[in-house]
């Protein structure tokens, strides 16, 4: 004669089996996607960034006879209307992207940061934090 088992709990305890999992996975994908998008914004606004830098500093005059250093060009050359329409994902929730020039050498350096954003999931560490991307221009 068998003895019919005691099954109380086996669901709740199944459901967590799978759904801390599944629900970590969707977390790390999302949060791995913000990141992604981040990035290709930084990307855009850094092109655009330095677009701008190229069609204010380099001038008939300023080709003929260049300066020995570029820090004529350095500073924001967006305004933050232009910012914004050039890279509206980085201004979702009251975050603000910078955007730098410097120069080194005979290069201008155009730098787009987001030094506010932060990954939701705690596994990565600060490792993914304050990204930013940046272009070289030829000088």
């Amino acid at each position: 004669m068998m003895r019919k088992l005691d099954n109380r709990g086996v669901a709740p305890f199944e459901l967590i089996l799978v759904f801390v999992p599944l629900f970590t996975l969707m977390f790390v994908i999302f949060d791995l996607g913000r990141y992604a998008i981040t990035m290709q914004s930084l990307r855009n606004l850094a092109s655009v960034g330095a677009r701008a830098v190229m069609i204010n500093c380099y001038t008939p005059v300023l080709l003929q006879n260049p300066p020995q250093s570029p820090s004529g060009c350095t500073g924001d050359p967006l305004s933050a209307t232009a910012k914004q329409n050039a890279a509206p994902f980085l201004y979702f929730g009251h975050l603000t992207p910078t955007l730098t020039v410097g120069s080194s050498g005979n290069n201008l350096t155009v730098t787009a940061s987001q030094a506010s954003f932060t990954m939701l999931m705690p596994i990565w560490g600060t490792s993914l934090n304050a990204p930013s991307a940046s272009t070289q221009i030829p000088f």
